[in-house]
């Protein structure tokens, strides 16, 4: 237990003093950039060799020893000495490789040294004894008279080939990025001359694309600007690679937007990015999911979403994870979803900003604050930010806007319905309430005080109670939460004698259908017997009914079941009673009510 206890400990260190240099590295403005575009791998089995320290790809993938135990410094020195060769462009085809290698380290170890940048490890620590030569003297050297100290320079840091194909879909001018960063550096070194800044890159976090997107958006736009107000921007690479966020996501409940600096995002297409993921969160995305597939509900989202962004001319496409079909713009989440689900072959395959089959929308849990009972839901916030920016957004002529998008925001002023009211309003179309009429065919009532006139009785029409009943499939399979079919039944049981209905026919179904007949409504919430308790299969249930001589053909079926069910093929009137968080397995042609 000791040894395994101090590995766990010696791996955490390790990892500490990497993540501890990257961040040092991360703050320096003339490789800020060249970072943020890089790929760390940092795994077993990657292409850095055991004696090596890290080795870097054409592609701007860094490959780091796992398990080498050194102080931050060092690994500062080693990921700069990495983007170096990245930024001076030393990926070229030569003759010897080797010897251009080393050329190539001896140069940025020269360059490295002048700028008093972290801590040479010893593998790196090269004579600099060559002057202000370049790599191609350098190179000539070597290949005539070898390389000083070959004995001790004994490894290759630049691989020419590809790691693999660029994880976000796009290339990256490394030495542009270099060049900017190094205007970055001299700029930075003058005010701190100058006294403008305490150190070098203090303000580099604010200075990003996506850090400006979102001062736009508060300061120019207001129908997000409160929302983009009270998220915070993360463009942590190794947060982002963690994630598998190769564009951007966004986090509801931690209030976070992750946008991944390495996809290298222009100004107009951080505005794209950052206000279809504060939409995502306003319209509440999240929330009206209602248990359906959480990848194909966060693409139907996204094609509306994307289709009113460029209607509305905000910001630029990015070429990456963007789902846009102009022939899909009218078609709101939900039916655009009813769509998906009859072609998932097709639509499994896209990519969403996250990635290919990974939801923007992350779902990391629940903070409790934000269900105390004395503040604000979080819900209740995200709505109200929405609709306030509406009413902003109009009185200040700020543009155009989509009809779907504010017919979205208004409805979400409305609380929805709750799930009895909306099977108490079903209940009301089949069964309005009885008329009762006047008749004398009983022995007439007589009042005292006139006897001699026969008065009639009010009677419930008869012929309006016949034939007024309906069916209840129930789902009675092993998965049937017993407190779900406990609350249903008294709904229902409730309605029935609040709308007269004086018997319910009802079947059970798990493996096989069982057929308990008319059942009175105060019988069905008090003393019925559920049977089954085996597999699912709801359809030779629906069959019955609507087969069976004694039950009325325009007789509405209402089908409870968890949602883990067969395909069903229903032809009279009916609706489906399940859990809010489940989905039925087709796509359902009558109302689905959801218990909370």
């Amino acid at each position: 237990m000791g040894s395994k206890k101090n590995k766990s400990a010696t791996r955490d260190i390790t990892t500490l003093n990497f993540e501890q240099g990257y961040h040092i590295l991360e703050q320096h403005p003339m490789f800020v950039e060249l970072l943020h575009n890089t790929r760390i791998v940092r795994q077993q089995g990657n292409l850095c060799p055991l004696k090596s320290w890290a080795v870097v790809t054409i592609d701007g993938t860094v490959h780091v020893h796992p398990t080498r135990r050194e102080s931050p410094e060092a690994w500062v020195y080693v990921l700069a000495h990495c983007l170096l060769h990245l930024g001076f462009g030393h990926f070229q085809e030569r003759k010897h490789l080797r010897e251009w290698n080393a050329a190539c380290d001896y140069f940025v170890a020269k360059f490295l040294a002048d700028l008093k940048l972290g801590q040479a490890p010893d593998e790196y620590r090269l004579p600099l004894d060559f002057g202000n030569r370049n790599e191609d003297s350098l190179y000539q050297e070597f290949c005539e008279k070898g390389i000083p100290g070959s004995d001790f320079y004994d490894f290759m840091d630049i691989i020419l080939e590809p790691y693999a194909p660029y994880y976000w879909g796009r290339s990256f001018d490394w030495q542009a990025g270099f060049g900017r960063g190094l205007t970055r550096a001299v700029t930075s070194a003058v005010n701190v001359a100058a006294g403008r800044e305490p150190f070098l890159g203090a303000d580099v976090e604010n200075d990003t694309p996506a850090q400006k997107a979102k001062s736009w958006f508060i300061n120019s736009y207001p129908l997000l600007g409160a929302l983009a107000a009270n998220f915070k921007i993360i463009e942590d690479p190794l947060v982002c690679q963690r994630l598998s966020i190769s564009v951007a996501a966004v986090d509801t409940q931690s209030q976070e937007i992750f946008i991944n600096p390495a996809a290298g995002l222009s100004a107009e297409e951080c505005r794209f990015v950052m206000a279809h993921e504060l939409l995502h969160v306003g319209l509440r995305h999240d929330t009206r999911r209602q248990g359906r597939d959480p990848y194909l509900w966060n693409v139907a989202c996204d094609y509306v979403i994307n289709s009113w962004l460029v209607e509305m001319g905000l910001g630029e496409l990015p070429q990456v994870g963007v789902l846009y079909d102009p022939d899909l713009k009218d078609l709101s989440a939900e039916s655009l979803y009813d769509l998906i689900v009859t072609d998932l072959r097709r639509y499994r395959k896209l990519a969403t900003l996250r990635g290919i089959g990974e939801c923007d929308i992350l779902e990391e849990g629940i903070h409790d604050w934000w269900n105390c009972d004395d503040g604000m839901r979080l819900d209740e916030f995200y709505r109200r930010c929405l609709s306030q920016g509406l009413v902003y957004h109009h009185e200040q002529n700020r543009g155009f806007l989509p009809e779907g998008l504010i017919e979205e925001i208004r409805a979400l002023s409305h609380p929805p319905i709750p799930w009895d009211v909306e099977l108490a309003k079903w209940f009301d179309n089949y069964f309005s309430p009885l008329v009762k009429i006047r008749s004398y065919a009983r022995p007439s009532r007589r009042q005292s005080s006139t006897p001699d006139i026969p008065r009639p009785r009010y009677l419930p029409d008869s012929n309006v109670e016949e034939g007024r009943t309906f069916g209840v499939v129930l789902d009675t399979s092993g998965s049937m939460d017993r407190e779900l079919l406990g609350k249903a039944l008294g709904a229902i049981a409730s309605y029935s004698l609040s709308r007269d209905v004086p018997f319910i026919r009802v079947v059970f179904c798990d493996a096989f259908a069982y057929d308990q007949g008319y059942i009175a409504p105060e019988a069905l919430a008090e003393r019925v017997k559920v049977k089954g308790r085996g597999g699912t299969v709801l359809q030779p249930g629906v069959d019955l009914l609507e087969k069976a001589g004694d039950f009325p053909k325009n007789g509405p079926l209402l089908i409870m079941t968890d949602g883990y069910c067969d395909r069903l093929q229903i032809h009279q009137e009916h609706a489906f009673l399940i859990p809010e968080n489940r989905s039925l397995p087709f796509v359902p042609k009558g109302k689905v009510f959801r218990i909370q």
